[in-house]
């Protein structure tokens, strides 16, 4: 079983999201949109786009979703089979989160690296 397949997603908090969302937005010239973030698509060398995207996002730095990390980003991996993975972390003796969430967005499962980053694995919806 492959286990990462690419990042899904980049995920930060900060003190004052909106300023910081507007240094990206006009230092860096990321679109960032109402909901605190971009998607970027993917494309081939040639610029034809290829059918993914990762998602960017800054959020306020009381954000629950980060526990139990104290660390102000997460990155979401794209993985094939997010419970088979989470099982087999668990396995291995890995600090793996004990829930599984699915939504219209995928399958989203946790584990706590060993420096106590929170680590999203993210299996995207059939398709995408």
């Amino acid at each position: 079983m492959k286990r990462v397949t690419g990042i899904g997603g980049i995920f930060f908090k900060a003190k004052d999201p909106s300023a910081l969302q507007d240094w990206y937005r006009r230092h860096l010239g990321i679109d960032v949109q109402a909901w605190g973030g971009t998607a970027f698509s993917w494309s081939d060398s040639h610029g034809t786009p290829t059918g993914g995207t990762t998602i960017w996002s800054i959020g306020p730095e009381n954000d629950p979703s980060y526990a139990p990390s104290t660390t102000t980003f997460r990155i979401n991996y794209r993985v094939e089979d997010a419970r088979a993975l989470a099982e087999l972390l668990r396995e291995e003796g890995c600090d793996v989160a004990d829930q599984v969430e699915e939504s219209e967005f995928g399958i989203f499962a946790w584990v706590t690296d060993p420096e106590g980053n929170k680590v999203e694995l993210w299996q995207p919806p059939m398709g995408q």
